[in-house]
């Protein structure tokens, strides 16, 4: 498994020891931190697809609770981190509105998991992505990205909230903080191979 010190930036070249590469999704609903996370942990510089929120999206993107929120993601973010001397894992950032569906159903095409972002705030938002990711049958594990004014919830309370099987991990981070990030990442890993999804070199 990787060692600590993998957290740190590399070089923006991937390593000749790279023999594969991983499609993970990060995904949730508008204004989780979808592009903060693939922010902190992408070891290159990565690529954003924001633009200026305007008058013309206010009626369809709800802004309550996030004064500050200025952009969105229309298309996709994009990171890469080298998880160990043979393994790249390549994050895709999906944009959170439903009218960016049916470009979220591309970006969803040979990813072999997700981590779906959860606003424990508004822990209704998230049911559509999740409805998402279980009809195309993707492993995911539900990260409940927490904000200074975020309530904690039980684990009991939000897998019931969100329906969610037994097998789904549950798991807590602060998508600014990239050791919190990189552990997120690092047990999701950890859970898609205990079942076989993913087989670690």
């Amino acid at each position: 498994m990787a060692s600590a010190n993998s957290v740190e930036p590399r070089p923006a070249y991937l390593p000749d020891t790279v023999q594969g590469a991983v499609k993970i999704l990060v995904t949730g609903p508008f204004g989780v931190g979808k592009t903060t996370l693939v922010g902190s942990l992408s070891e290159i510089a990565p690529l954003r697809t924001e633009e200026t929120m305007t008058a013309a999206g206010a009626d369809v993107d709800d802004l309550t609770g996030r004064p500050d929120k200025t952009t969105t993601t229309v298309a996709l973010d994009f990171g890469r981190i080298t998880l160990n001397p043979r393994l790249a894992l390549y994050l895709f950032g999906t944009p959170g509105q439903q009218r960016f569906w049916p470009l979220w159903e591309d970006l969803s095409r040979g990813a072999l998991g997700a981590i779906a972002l959860v606003d424990p705030r508004r822990i209704e938002e998230s049911f559509d992505v999740l409805g998402q990711l279980e009809e195309q049958r993707i492993p995911f594990a539900v990260a409940v990205n927490t904000f200074p004014d975020s309530p904690d919830h039980p684990e009991d309370e939000l897998r019931t909230a969100l329906d969610l099987l037994p097998e789904v991990p549950i798991l807590k981070c602060d998508a600014r903080d990239r050791r919190a990030s990189y552990d997120v990442l690092i047990d999701f890993v950890d859970h898609l191979h205990a079942t076989a999804v993913l087989e670690l070199q």
